[in-house]
């Protein structure tokens, strides 16, 4: 029989305990583990919610991988076409873990009204796009009809059109730039058949979704030139491992890049949220430690006369620790319990509601994203009961100091 849990669970149990002097020191203990427990899942949630949501809406943009000309650079216009006719479109045969490869175009542009205009990136895309990013953002209209042998029309931002005051099914009229075999600008109208919304406002103030055959018209290229291919994986995690793959695979006139290559300062400053994220769960733990170590003290100070009692019968040093380690670990669970409770219930709320809005233009999100799974849930549990339980050991080495002669002499 565990003598010493069964004398833990009775010392729990018992009304003393409950109604004894340290009974607001151990409330207050509890209080700090679930509140460190609900800062932390909430910062997990929060800081993984927004590197996902931001990375996720780069990626619907632009694609995890792009493949352009050499020649093409850094910049959003397509200028240098590429063939469509590659080894590794539609579908790369030797590399595994690629969702989806679409072609696409870019052609700068101006959208004009009699009293505004707004200068936009005229992507123009094929059937073999795909539009679950868009589908998601999609607030009003539909998307383009890719089967129409001439088709103007096009999906723009609700940015866009409140700027130029305009609604879906309106007429826009669009000039777009010369180029090397036309001196003078071109102009189209097109049809605004879908508005989308994505809360990413570098992408939604500047970017209309049409037909390649229009970029393909306005650049004087033939039916296979194109801008350049969007790769889609289905693991983004795997990106850098699937980018080199990539750039090992495509011709030598042609050249790759992931998105972690293409927007290095948006992704550089989303990785600050791990360290911020790992700077507050060590300020937390250190928090709800240093109040256990408090109540521990409390609990062994007050049962001085208990302890001197079971030395005189036997018991060990040893013994009488794991009594009060016992008693202080019920108290890490309750409180772990209580905090799980509460924060997974504001996780919960802020992903159904979106009670907590942002500003898009500082974070890319108009509402704070929240993503958590079971495994981070258990580390985040796991971890902070065995970091308050070790923190707890050294001070329980204050019974070995206890005399049974001189606690006993009180009783």
């Amino acid at each position: 029989m565990n003598y010493e849990l069964y004398i833990a669970k009775r010392i729990i149990a018992g009304k003393k305990y409950k109604n004894s002097i340290s009974s607001p020191i151990i409330k207050i203990a509890i209080a700090a583990i679930a509140l460190g427990i609900i800062i932390m899942l909430i910062a997990v949630a929060t800081g993984a919610g927004l590197q996902f949501k931001i990375r996720d809406k780069i990626a619907g943009f632009k694609g995890h991988v792009q493949i352009v000309n050499y020649d093409t650079n850094n910049s959003n216009v397509s200028t240098v076409p590429i063939d469509k006719n590659q080894n590794f479109y539609p579908k790369f045969k030797n590399i595994s873990g690629v969702k989806n490869v679409q072609v696409f175009a870019n052609k700068g542009g101006i959208l004009r009204t009699e009293k505004d205009f707004e200068g936009v990136i005229f992507k123009g895309v094929s059937k073999d796009y795909d539009w679950s990013f868009f589908k998601d953002y999609l607030i009003s209209g539909r998307l383009p009809n890719f089967n129409l042998s001439r088709n103007k029309e096009v999906l723009l931002s609700e940015t866009i059109l409140n700027r130029l005051h305009l609604k879906v099914t309106d007429t826009v009229l669009a000039t777009f730039l010369k180029t090397a075999s036309s001196k003078l600008p071109s102009n189209r109208k097109y049809i605004i058949v879908g508005v989308y919304n994505s809360g990413f406002a570098e992408f939604d103030k500047t970017m209309m979704i049409g037909d390649i055959r229009e970029v393909q018209n306005l650049n004087k290229w033939t039916e296979n030139e194109i801008g350049g291919f969007e790769i889609l994986l289905e693991d983004f995690d795997s990106i850098e491992e699937k980018g080199t793959e990539i750039y090992r695979e495509i011709g030598a006139t042609l050249n790759s890049k992931t998105v972690l290559e293409t927007n290095p300062n948006v992704f550089e400053w989303i990785q600050l949220f791990d360290n911020n994220i790992w700077f507050i769960i060590i300020i937390m733990i250190l928090v709800a430690g240093i109040n256990m170590i408090t109540a521990l003290l409390v609990l062994i100070l007050e049962r001085v006369q208990m302890i001197g009692i079971l030395k005189a019968l036997g018991s060990t040093n040893t013994s009488i620790r794991k009594i009060f380690l016992y008693n202080a670990t019920y108290l890490i669970l309750k409180g772990l319990l209580v905090g799980n409770i509460i924060g997974l219930s504001i996780i919960f709320i802020q992903h159904y509601f979106k009670i907590i809005t942002l500003n898009p233009e500082t974070y890319y999100v108009s509402t704070m994203p929240v993503h958590i799974t079971l495994s981070n849930i258990v580390l985040l549990n796991i971890g902070t009961l065995i970091m308050s339980f070790i923190m707890l050991i050294v001070p329980s080495y204050l019974i070995t100091k206890i005399k049974p002669a001189k606690s006993i002499k009180f009783a």
